[in-house]
């Protein structure tokens, strides 16, 4: 079998033809953001906002150019929308009338409640949450699955012990992948885990609104989302684009870490998304040998910001060499320990949020107004 190479890829492409410019969309250079793993193919292909939906079956045709290629198993292509469409191609003048954006496409339509996990800054645990939130909710009964948001460092792929690549189906939707009883999509199983993302702002919008809107998720009671740290393009185009059930903000106890978690609410409340509670991650460290308690990052601080800002503080998660080692390890500890103190405690923690999301009623993706 041949190895694939970016000269194979783009030389299928060239077969797929712009219908405003009449050129190949690798001649046009609206290519980019390709990448090869394994068997496994991923690019963006650059347009005018104004063409998303009718551009949609480009997108396709390029899908199955790539996808004809001897060795290929899988093709994602997304598409990336710029407002400053290129000078070079002013046909788009006289194009037909706008249609309505695909931007207005309803999103996971079948799932109950739809969860952000979300930290101001990284470094404080949010994964190891997400996944292990995540876990304990599908063990007390609910269909959950995980979306890895952070384009630029997805991690769910180690975490949970996932290697295989996702497979297209013969409806043409991606089949997630499914491991301690979730369904799983991510970046990270797209490319290899040394691989930078270079990506633009609207190509990370691309990606993720395809992880949303071609995989199969099927019916879901929860689907949790590991969001990157930070308030950038991933968390607007969540809060944008699907019905939130809610955030839950994850933060170390000190007070370095409870000024970015500050952050973080306060985007989620300018975009009318509710603040499900806090979770004070690395709460105590517990001696393994003596079992003496050290508050190596202090200890409540989390709660106290919780109870001065009035949202709901959803427990704490101790620092524990159990939960880095099974993390690691692809055994997420609420999984691999069900029956242990640090299961529970997240059990307490998804408990405290199934209780919060049954309170709220569904509402359509909001508006974003920032200030």
């Amino acid at each position: 079998m041949t190895e694939l190479s970016q000269n194979h890829i783009q030389l299928a492409l060239r077969t797929v033809i712009d219908p405003i410019s009449g050129q190949d969309i690798v001649t046009n250079g609206m290519v980019s953001g390709l990448v090869i793993k394994d068997r496994n193919i991923g690019f963006a292909i650059e347009i005018d906002p104004a063409d998303a939906e009718r551009m949609e079956p480009l997108r396709k045709a390029a899908e199955t150019a790539v996808l004809a290629l001897e060795g290929v198993s899988s093709v994602s292509a997304v598409l990336t929308a710029h407002n400053n469409a290129p000078a070079a191609r002013p046909e788009r003048a006289a194009a037909a009338p706008r249609t309505q954006p695909a931007s207005n496409t309803p999103l996971l339509p079948d799932i109950g409640a739809i969860i952000a996990v979300a930290s101001g800054k990284g470094g404080v645990g949010k994964s190891t949450t997400a996944v292990n939130l995540a876990v304990a909710l599908a063990l007390m009964g609910q269909r959950v699955g995980i979306l890895d948001a952070d384009v630029y460092g997805p991690s769910l792929p180690k975490m949970l012990g996932v290697t295989a690549k996702p497979v297209a189906l013969p409806n043409k939707r991606i089949a997630p992948l499914e491991a301690h009883g979730l369904k799983i999509m991510s970046m990270g199983l797209m490319v290899p885990e040394d691989t930078a993302m270079v990506w633009r702002g609207p190509m990370v919008i691309g990606a993720l609104e395809q992880m949303m809107r071609e995989v199969e998720w099927g019916a879901l009671d929860v689907l949790v989302v590991d969001m990157p740290p930070g308030t950038g393009d991933a968390q607007l185009t969540m809060a944008q684009r699907v019905p939130l059930a809610g955030a839950v903000i994850v933060s170390t106890p000190q007070d370095i870490a409870l000024i970015d978690a500050r952050k973080g609410m306060s985007m989620f409340t300018k975009v009318n998304v509710p603040v499900l509670g806090i979770v004070e991650n690395m709460s105590t460290f517990i001696c393994p040998n003596c079992g003496e308690h050290t508050d190596i990052f202090g200890h409540g601080g989390a709660q106290a910001e919780a109870a001065r800002l009035g949202c709901d503080f959803l427990g704490e998660i101790p620092l524990d060499v159990a939960i880095r080692v099974t993390s690691d390890a692809g055994q997420p500890i609420t999984a691999s320990e069900p029956g242990g103190p640090h299961a529970a405690a997240y059990r307490d923690v998804a408990s405290a949020v199934l209780a919060k999301i049954s309170e709220g009623s569904s509402r359509p993706a909001p508006s974003i107004s920032l200030d």
